[in-house]
């Protein structure tokens, strides 16, 4: 047996394909290449980061995902379907939160759910549990019978993953979903994320320009400039393409504030090897770095400090490797691409007073 996102192999196996998959998807607009080549594979039940600056590319991938827009060249897979010949089907099984979300001001929350829910064929008793479920969901519940015209950014946002949520899709993609929120609303909205992917098992796709919000939330991240994906993994993987030669591992100890305990820390630390350097921290409670070179070592390092801590009587309170921030790895990345840093960088932080274009 085999229908849409899975396949039969020669041994009856059934093999299910990932909920997004592109092959060297292509988008022109006349001499312009705003997507090139595109290959991409998402996996069930992760959250994926696609990262770049804005102009990137990534609205356009996300809008040819949709089957929104039509594709130059390449291939799309999305939940089984192709969404250039079957955008209905696609549709109808993934969620989608655009930059800047739209809804009747004159309208309660929960009435543009409703609406949404008819657009999607449900109705009566089915929508209503249906829409229970989603406001309690994105914790919306208390302000459901208030109208849209009144809610926050960040309540929009909330009531713009419901949105996507009635239907009960695989695949939700999110375009730019942080942007204009708060600091504390942005914690609300990734918490929820990790929430859905728990609790639901729904493979989300996040497109953002803020490093410090994908590097929180993603469990992979693809790096994208001028349309191209120039890097894709994990952080640490990212860290171990494009990261610096030398890895660092921080440790904390009690005592520290004693120079004498200090200065034989130092010693000891110093002489355990792939350790190249030892940094105390700035104050007693702070912990020490050590750098460490070649990279890959860090885990011998790691145990080498708990065995000479043991050895020693040294009172080890902490340790932990650092895995270099996603805003050195995205600069290696874009540089190794032979692009510029400066044009493509997006911004750890979203600007003052920026607003999100419709």
């Amino acid at each position: 047996m085999s229908g849409p996102g899975r396949t039969e192999s020669r041994t009856g196996r059934i093999r299910t394909e990932p909920p997004i998959r592109t092959r060297a998807l292509t988008k022109q607009y006349g001499d312009l290449t705003a997507v090139d080549n595109l290959d991409l594979e998402v996996r069930a039940g992760e959250i994926f980061g696609l990262l770049g600056a804005n102009g990137a590319g990534k609205t356009t991938t996300i809008l040819m995902l949709l089957g929104l827009s039509e594709r130059t060249s390449g291939a799309v897979r999305v939940v089984g379907f192709d969404p250039a010949r079957q955008p209905l089907e696609v549709k109808r099984r993934v969620g989608y939160l655009p930059d800047s979300v739209g809804f009747y001001d004159d309208l309660t929350g929960r009435q543009n759910l409703r609406y949404t829910a008819r657009l999607n064929g449900l109705s009566g008793a089915v929508a209503g549990e249906k829409i229970e479920m989603v406001l309690d969901q994105v914790r919306l519940a208390d302000r459901a019978d208030d109208k849209a015209g009144t809610y926050s950014r960040g309540m929009l946002q909330r009531l713009g993953i419901a949105d996507a949520l009635v239907k009960d899709p695989n695949v939700l993609i999110l375009d730019e979903p942080t942007t204009s929120i708060d600091p504390i609303g942005v914690v609300e909205i990734l918490d929820l994320l990790r929430g859905l992917v728990r609790d639901r098992g729904v493979t989300i796709l996040l497109s953002s320009h803020l490093l410090s919000q994908v590097q929180s939330v993603c469990d992979r991240v693809g790096i994208f400039a001028a349309g191209k994906l120039v890097g894709i993994g994990t952080v640490a993987e990212l860290a171990a393409r494009f990261g610096e030669e030398d890895a660092h591992v921080e440790v904390g100890f009690e005592g520290t504030s004693d120079s004498a305990v200090a200065a034989r820390l130092e010693e000891v630390l110093g002489a355990i090897p792939d350790v190249t350097e030892v940094r105390r921290g700035s104050h007693a409670l702070e912990p020490w770095t050590l750098v460490v070179r070649p990279a890959d070592a860090a885990i011998r390092v790691r145990e080498a400090v708990l065995s000479v801590s043991a050895r020693d009587g040294l009172h080890l309170t902490s340790i932990r490797s650092v895995t270099a921030s996603l805003d050195e790895i995205y600069s290696k990345a874009i540089r190794a691409a032979g692009l510029s840093s400066g044009a493509h960088r997006p911004p750890s932080k979203p600007a003052a007073g920026g607003k999100a274009v419709a």
